[in-house]
């Protein structure tokens, strides 16, 4: 995989982190409506992403089909235009959150998937396979790893927006 993409993993995470980091437990856990989350939800579903993340890739290895699969534009999953349900599996809890909690949880998440990477012997298998993704239909699974960074990217924007709401000076 390319150092690119490790990177882009680093960058984004630390640019949630900077986000969530001055929030006092209030703002860090008020939703701004009621079928909205907070931005703690927020973070909580990005670290079930990263987990669920992990299973798909272990998930596509397994197949035996090494055809090689079309390529998708995870782009597309930066337009928040389009809205996208969480699948049950990433849906955050609906306890608060203390902000250092999930800032561990996001370090516990990212080592657990950088270990994992790191047993993978031959990482040019990943564009060889793939499985479902919820959002983007059938994924090479090295999109998996870029969906992660290109998901928070996303997420990023609706702490923004949430920050807003909420009267919170950036």
């Amino acid at each position: 995989m390319s150092n690119e993409i490790y990177e882009n993993l680093y960058e984004t995470r630390n640019n949630v982190v900077k986000e969530i980091s001055s929030l006092n437990f209030t703002q860090f856990n008020d939703r701004p409506g009621l079928n909205k989350w907070s931005i703690a939800q927020v973070c909580h579903h990005l670290v079930l992403v990263e987990q669920a993340t992990i299973m798909a890739i272990e998930w596509g290895l397994k197949e035996v089909d090494n055809t090689t699969k079309k390529r998708k534009n995870v782009h597309l999953i930066l337009d928040r235009t389009n809205k996208i349900k969480a699948p049950k599996i990433v849906e955050p809890d609906v306890e608060p959150f203390e902000v250092q909690s999930i800032i561990g949880m996001f370090i516990d998440s990212r080592k657990k998937l950088l270990s994992f990477l790191s047993t993978i012997e031959d990482t040019s298998v990943l564009a060889l396979k793939s499985t479902k993704h919820p959002a983007l239909g059938e994924l090479p699974l090295d999109q998996w790893i870029e969906q992660i960074y290109m998901h928070e990217l996303r997420h990023i924007e609706q702490i923004k927006e949430i920050k807003l709401h909420l009267d919170v000076s950036q």
